[in-house]
This record gives structure tokens, C-alpha cells and sequence, in this order.
């Protein structure tokens, strides 16, 4: 049915004399029935993929497209003198994540769907999500982001459970979304909400009472645990949704046939990151309390998990104090305490008990009590098993494996670049967009002077496109013929900002001695820093100083301009990746897991400047030294000054020049006047005598090749053909190949 038609006999009017917002309300009720239609549940075993982010992004364009109606939709508005772009301005973007944890999910949940796979994500209706990001006197500020409306993607289920916490009782409700896959079946992202839930308990920033359990459960993502309660908070999250979560699995299984004896042939559960860990303790729990006893129990439940490893920071391995537990879930303790002893009577090395100093190891439950256990990268999971978890690697060799992640390329090509995507389908034909390997025909192009010129030109086109949207949103002045550097994700140390940071202030200072570049550069930024993560909001302060600084000296802006775009997210990253020329991907080599923006910026035709980390090591190998530009110490060399403990960052600070200079204009008289002085001189100490992610050692390298890059974008054809060779070897990023490994390998659906 035509949307004209549609919205005649829901309206009684033609789509010109209807408002965008009617528009959008109507093409949202369309894509919701369309997507009902395709939802089966086919199979006898079924995935939960649980996980405490999704960062979904808007979905009405993805949904039109994985349809098969985004074209004719686009046409039969643009033919009434309306706009897609314009109507989907009306949506707003869901605050279910915060970066590439949460974004992966949402990829992986899209493949689940349009592979065919009967599995649905599951996870928590956060009201406010993360925050949103305002910028105000050069300092981060955290306000609530709402997106939940009276009409939107939710639907509200029937199911609903109580949850019981120690001294007190809540009762959730499901809310699902639909995920619509490419030409395929639609399967379902779980949201479970409390049906107590108070959003007025929020006033115009962040805080609130984090004692209300039964009124801020499901209000934000990653509550402040800057304090004891917030760290509360978080327990209380995480048991309230895997609690549900095992519920909803076993009253499915049931369903289905199973005698829960046999739950393993009805069900597998993904745990993505430590935060759902509680869920085995959980469903052994549940499983005795229908009967079954506790040695059968642990069997069922140890052939029902796999758990995904994301970091190799151990501060990012989840540990809660017992009496936190003790506290929020008392009635998990007794089998925590029975696990852990069950691990001491069969192991001697206490370095994997679950239970040490008085703290429960959420990930040493899951490898102890799950079946698979996956880095997600080569060498993140090489990383894992030689250093970080190779005292459980030599007990369960067998259980580590491999799953390199993937980004939904159509989304991340089709949706946020539509010129780019158009004129691959002209050149290869449309298969690529079910068979991401078939980009490779693109090499066949590599010496077509007139697909270069296309592709430059295209390029061309999302710059302009990027700078038009940047000045209209957020009323920044750029110039769309410069160099666009951009580095966009999560804030923190590990990514290292602070390094691209130094090297800003080292090309201000060489543009005022007179070297000024052949082409402008435009350095772009886009993160958010943890409420609570004091280091990473002072250096988003000092580059909202650089950016004041340099972007109004008229010796140096035509030159260098510094942009951090506010409240980075999903729509964001849509406009940002498609127009960028360089993706800065500088992780110090071995804390990166994977990123997957990197491989997004790769498949709109960046070109890759990073260090040999997580999925950056994969690139480089399928793009080759030609087209990529890397730099830095080895991941080697990395983990072996670690374990030495040797490393000064103050011995290299006072051996490099250039380095002291670009340092000391941290908490120089510049800096000074249009920043806060506690915030410059304590980024400025962090890095004088901690330098935790070692940027001093990869300075002098980092700036080198950054020119190099800079001087060979110059030579247009020859980038071209950078461009042209990442897009073509983009496909072995697609997160379509990635669940097809995890279902070979982990889940085993039939």
C-alpha cells in the first residue's frame, strides 16, 4: 500500500497538506504493522542475547530500508515536496547505550534478524539513557535525555514479573521493539521497565535520590557511582534485568516443549560484558525452585552461557563487594558462595576464584560457569589467553575462541550514505547488500579514473552535507574543502583524545612559526566522559579550549579549526563518518578490544590512521601498508613495560622539545583565559607524572605520520585509491559474518 493512501485514510489528507510530525506518526504505525507481519518464531532453540546497552539509533530510515520501501518512500514524499531527512528530524534517538558495547549489540541484533536466527535481545528500558551532553563554559555538563513519547517504537507486552530484592519487591513490565531484518524475519529487542518508575524524581540534570529504588530503577544508564549508592544502583540493575531475562528463557523454553531437564537444547544466553553475570546464579536459583537439584542445576546452566570478554582493563571487569550483594540480592549469595566453592575444590590457583578480598569476580563466574568464552578481535583474544586470562585459559583451553566484531553495513552505508551506496549498487549490483564480500568487485575499479572522480566527489558532497548540518544544529563555521580528521567515541584515557590533544597544540605552534599546511585541516571530536570520570572531562575541557583558541586566532583558523560537536550519539556518528577523510583509531596497542568505528569509517571510504590495536591489526592486514597509516609502540612492548612498572613520563617530557612546548600550553596563559585553572593544571600533572596510556613514548611517531597522511591526501588520485581499496576490503567487517561465527561455533540454532 502507497503511504499517500495511508495517510488519506488515516488523515483525510494528502501528504503535502500533512504536517512532518503526521508524517512520521503515520510511517511509524506503517513500518510497526509491516514488521508484525514478519515476526516467526521459528526453531527449537532460541538466543537471548543479553546485554545492558543498545544503542539502536533512530530507526524509522534502517527499518524502510531492511522493508524494501525506503526508495519508494523517499520518492512518493520528495513528489509531494517533502522531505525524509527532514521528517525523521521528528524522531527521537533512543538512550539505550553509550558507545561501541551498546552500538555492537544493536548491529548484532540487526544480522540476528536478517539471517533468520530465532533470537531476540534482551535488556533494560532506560527513560533517560546515559545523559545528554551540553556544553557549558568549556566544561561537560550531564543533563536527562528523554525519548520515550505516547507513541513511539515501544510496545507494551503482557508480561511482567515480580522481582524481589532484599526487604522489598518490584513488579517489571515488557516493553519490545521490533527489529526488522534485511528481507527477512523480524525478531524482538526485550526492554524490561518498572511498572513503579518515576520520572519526576529527575529535575533538570542528573541527580536524584538513588535510595528510591522503586522509583529510579529503569531512569539512567550507568548511574553516577562516583558514591556507594550509585555503585548500588547498578547491582540492583543488573539483578533486575537478568532476573527477568531468565524468567522470560525458561517460560519460552517451556512453551516450546522444553522439561527445562533439557534446557540447553531450548535456549542460549550471550552475556555481553560482565553486567549480566548474575543471570547463572539466577537461573540456578530458578531451577531449584521448580525442583531440580543443585548439581543438575549448575550442569544445565553451565551448557546454556557463553559469555563475550570486551576489555582487558581490569577495571572494567566487574567486581561487587559481598555486601553489596548481601544487601540488594540476598538470595543469590548462598549459590555464589556454593559456586566459588565448587571452583576451590577443583582448582589451586586463587587467582580465578570468584570470591577473593571480599569481592564477587562477575567474569571469573562466567568463564567457571559458561561454555564459551570469546575476545572479540584477533588480537584482543590472543591478548586474553597469553597475559590477561591465561590463568583460565590453561584450565579450559577449549571454551576460548575468537569472534572478530562487525558493524550492519547497510545501515552504515545504505542509510547514512545513500550516494556512496547508490553508486556501488551501479557498479557492482546489489548483491553486496545481503554478501558484504561481494565489495571486493570495487578492486576492479582501482585504476577507473572516472569512478575515482565519482568517489572523490561523493565525498565531496558529505563534507558539504556535514558542515550545512553543523552550522544549522550546533552554528559551527566549516570549511568542507579541508582535511576532516575526526575522532569520535567513548572519552577515555585508553583512546587517548589527550595524544590528538598534544598534537593540535604542536601544529598550532608550527602554523605560527610560518609552516602552514598545503591543505586546511579540520580536527573533529564527538564524546562523552563517564559523570564520575574527572580525568576525561578535563581533557573534553581543554579541547573546548583549543577549539576557542585556535578556531578565533586569524593567524592560525584558515589554516587548523578544532570542532567538538555536543551530545555525540548515533545521528551524529551518521553525518560525521560518511564525510570523514581520516578515522583516528589511536588506541595505546593491546587496551583496544576491537572498536567498530573504525571499520564504519572504513566503509565510507576513510582511511585509517591508528595504532596496531583490536580490529586495527585485521585492517591493516586486509588493506595493506599502502592504505592505512599506522604508528606507535607494539601491543608487545606495551604489555612489557606494564609488567616492568618502568615507565616516566617525565624522562620523556624533558628529552623532547616539541613535546614539553605542546604540554606546557595545557596550563599556559592562553589556555588559561578561557578555561578553569583546576581543570588545566590537573590534566596537565595526569600527564607530567602518571601518563597512564603512555602518549609521551608515541608522540614523536603519532606527529610524523599524521603529516605523512596529511601530504598524501594531497595527491587526490592516489587517495582515491586509498578510499577505493577500504571500502572494497570493508566487507569482512560485517557483523552478518560475525553472527554467522557466533551461531556455527557458540549457539548452534537450528
Amino acid at each position: 500500500m502507497s503511504l499517500a493512501k495511508v495517510v488519506e485514510k488515516e488523515l483525510g489528507k494528502s501528504i503535502a497538506q500533512c504536517s512532518n510530525e503526521e508524517i512520521y506518526f503515520t510511517l511509524l504505525n506503517m513500518v510497526k504493522e509491516m514488521a508484525a507481519e514478519k515476526v516467526s518464531n521459528q526453531g527449537k532453540k532460541k538466543l537471548y542475547y543479553i546485554s545492558a546497552e543498545f544503542l539502536i539509533g533512530k530507526l524509522l530510515s534502517n527499518n524502510l530500508i531492511n522493508l524494501g520501501i525506503y526508495d519508494d518512500i523517499k520518492k512518493e514524499l520528495a513528489d509531494a515536496g517533502k522531505s525524509l531527512a527532514e521528517i525523521e528530524e521528528v524522531e527521537l534517538e533512543p538512550s539505550l547505550g553509550n558507545g561501541g558495547l551498546g552500538r555492537l549489540a544493536a548491529c548484532f541484533v540487526d544480522s540476528i534478524a536478517t539471517l533468520g536466527l530465532n533470537g531476540d535481545g534482551v535488556g533494560l528500558n532506560y527513560h533517560y539513557g546515559l545523559f545528554k551532553q551540553v556544553f557549558e563554559n568549556n566544561l561537560q555538563k550531564e543533563t536527562p535525555n528523554p525519548w520515550i513519547t505516547e507513541k513511539s517504537w515501544l510496545t507494551r507486552s503482557e508480561i511482567s514479573y515480580p522481582v524481589n530484592f532484599g526487604g522489598f519487591t518490584v513488579t517489571s513490565r515488557l516493553y519490545d521493539i521490533d527489529v526488522v531484518g534485511y528481507n527477512n524475519r523480524t525478531t524482538k529487542l526485550r526492554l524490561f521497565d518498572i511498572e513503579s518508575v518515576d520520572e519526576s524524581i529527575v529535575g533538570d540534570t542528573i541527580d536524584f535520590n538513588k535510595e528510591e529504588i522503586e522509583k529510579n530503577l529503569t531512569l539512567f544508564l550507568y548511574p553516577d557511582d562516583s558514591d556507594e549508592k550509585g555503585r548500588l544502583l547498578r547491582v540492583y540493575q543488573q539483578y533486575f534485568m537478568v532476573s527477568n531475562a531468565a524468567r522470560l528463557v525458561l517460560d519460552e523454553a517451556v512453551e516450546r516443549g522444553s522439561n527445562l531437564h533439557d534446557l540447553a537444547d531450548y535456549a542460549a544466553i550471550q552475556i555481553n560484558d560482565t553486567h549480566p553475570s548474575m543471570v547463572i546464579p539466577e537461573l540456578i536459583r530458578l531451577l531449584q525452585e521448580k525442583g531440580i537439584l543443585m548439581d543438575e542445576a549448575v550442569e544445565i546452566v553451565s551448557k546454556v552461557c557463553a559469555y563475550t570478554n570486551h576489555t582487558i582493563l581490569a577495571e572494567a571487569l566487574e567486581k561487587w563487594p559481598i555486601y553489596f550483594l548481601d544487601k540488594a540480592v540476598p538470595q543469590l549469595m548462598p549459590i555464589i558462595r556454593e559456586l566459588d566453592n565448587r571452583v576451590r575444590a577443583k582448582v589451586s590457583d586463587e587467582s580465578t576464584y570468584i570470591i577473593k578480598d571480599g569481592l564477587v569476580h562477575m567474569a571469573h563466574m562466567d568463564i567457571h560457569y559458561g561454555y564459551s568464552v570469546n575476545g572479540v578481535a584477533y588480537l584482543h583474544t590472543e591478548i586474553l589467553k597469553n597475559t590477561e586470562l591465561n590463568n583460565f585459559y590453561k584450565l579450559y583451553p577449549e571454551r576460548f575462541n575468537n569472534k572478530t566484531n562487525g558493524i550492519t553495513f547497510r545501515r552504515w552505508l545504505m542509510s547514512c550514505n545513500p550516494e556512496l551506496a547508490a553508486m556501488i549498487t551501479e557498479l557492482i549490483g546489489e548483491g553486496w547488500k545481503k554478501d558484504a564480500n561481494e565489495l571486493e568487485k570495487l578492486a576492479n575499479y582501482i585504476n577507473d579514473d572516472a569512478v575515482l572522480d565519482r568517489l572523490v566527489s561523493v565525498k565531496a558532497g558529505k563534507k558539504a552535507d556535514l558542515a550545512a548540518y553543523l552550522k544549522n544544529t550546533q552554528g559551527m563555521d566549516i570549511q568542507p574543502e579541508s582535511i576532516f580528521d575526526i575522532q569520535v567515541k567513548r572519552l577515555h584515557e585508553y583512546k587517548r583524545q589527550q595524544l590528538n590533544v598534544l598534537y593540535i597544540i604542536h601544529k598550532y605552534f608550527e602554523i605560527k612559526a610560518g609552516k602552514k599546511p598545503a591543505t586546511p585541516i579540520t580536527l573533529f571530536f564527538g564524546a562523552k566522559a563517564a559523570p564520575a570520570y574527572t580525568i576525561a572531562k578535563d581533557i573534553i575541557h581543554t579541547i573546548l579550549c583549543l577549539q576557542q583558541v585556535i578556531n578565533n586566532d586569524p593567524e592560525v583558523s584558515p589554516y587548523l579549526k578544532v570542532f567538538m560537536v555536543e551530545n555525540y550519539n548515533v545521528t551524529l556518528a551518521e553525518k560525521l563518518i560518511p564525510a570523514c577523510d581520516i578515522s583516528e583509531q589511536i588506541s595505546l596497542a593491546s587496551k583496544e578490544a576491537s572498536g567498530t568505528g573504525n571499520m564504519k569509517f572504513m566503509l565510507n571510504g576513510a582511511v585509517t590512521l591508528g595504532t596496531m590495536d583490536g580490529a586495527n591489526v585485521e585492517i591493516a592486514e586486509l588493506v595493506g601498508e599502502d592504505n592505512i597509516f599506522t604508528f606507535g609502540e607494539s601491543s608487545e612492548t606495551v604489555i612489557a613495560r606494564y609488567e616492568r612498572g618502568d615507565y616516566c613520563s617525565k624522562d620523556y617530557y624533558d628529552k623532547d622539545a616539541d613535546l614539553k612546548k605542546a604540554v606546557d600550553f595545557i596550563v599556559s596563559d592562553e589556555l588559561m583565559a578561557v578555561g578553569c585553572k583546576e581543570n588545566l593544571e590537573r590534566l596537565y600533572n595526569e600527564l607530567l607524572n602518571k601518563d597512564w596510556f603512555m602518549t609521551f613514548p608515541d608522540f614523536q611517531d603519532y606527529v610524523a605520520t599524521k603529516e605523512k597522511a596529511y601530504a598524501a591526501y594531497d595527491e587526490r588520485k592516489a587517495w582515491a585509491k586509498k578510499m577505493l581499496v577500504n571500502i572494497s576490503k570493508a566487507g569482512f567487517f560485517s557483523s552478518d559474518r560475525t553472527i554467522e561465527q557466533y551461531n556455527e561455533e557458540i549457539w548452534k540454532l537450528n
